[in-house]
């Protein structure tokens, strides 16, 4: 049996692959240096400011039906069309802006997702007379974290990530399911979901 194979059928039973730096990671953090640095550094840190909450829901709009690592190895490019995920900037988007937005390889050419992005960047707007996106998202934050062994173990959505996805639609915003909003909740730490025994455990802060 191969190495690879050997941690694959060690992670069937443990949810988890300890890497050759002696740290456990799940699966899906683990074969891909991009996705690895991004666990380890990013994914599940908390997130409390307009402009990272907005890149951030737009990102998981874009990545619906997608890999996560499609849209990573393609977040320079998005920054750099979006203008930087500034609210104001992206909600003044017109159709010209938007015709550029399709014809650049470097995102996901999604008219829907690119048209609910600049939606969404004027319901981000709008919020900000209410307390904000930040405060809004975070409002919806649990009682408690899963505390999931394996992979199988981890919830796609939950109660609150389906009042999130409610009220972000009565606010206006779109594309903002409560898959996608559980996904969300996920990379900003409002629920901790590295798995039991993941050096990554209980590290943002918000959850011990």
């Amino acid at each position: 049996m191969s190495e690879l194979s050997a941690e694959a059928v060690a992670a069937d039973t443990s949810g988890l692959i300890v890497g050759d730096d002696g740290l456990a990671r799940p699966v899906w953090a683990s074969a891909d240096p991009l996705l690895r640095d991004y666990y380890d550094t990013e994914w599940g840190m908390p997130v409390r400011d307009e402009r990272g909450l907005f890149e951030r829901l737009s990102l998981e709009a874009f990545q619906s039906g997608l890999s996560w690592v499609t849209i990573l190895r393609k977040r320079d490019a998005f920054r750099e069309a979006f203008d930087g995920f500034d609210p104001d900037a992206v909600a003044a988007f017109d159709e010209a802006r938007v015709a550029a937005l399709m014809a650049n390889a470097g995102i996901v050419r999604n008219r829907a997702k690119i048209l609910a992005t600049i939606g969404n960047a004027a319901a981000t707007i709008a919020l900000r007379e209410h307390g904000g996106l930040a405060e809004l998202v975070w409002s919806f934050a649990p009682e408690s974290t899963p505390a999931s062994l394996s992979m199988a173990e981890v919830p796609s959505r939950s109660a609150e990530s389906l009042a999130l996805s409610k009220e972000l639609r009565q606010r206006g915003f779109s594309f903002v399911g409560p898959t996608t909003m559980f996904a969300l909740m996920e990379a900003v730490g409002i629920v901790d979901t590295h798995l039991v025994g993941s050096h990554r455990r209980g590290t943002s802060g918000v959850w011990t």
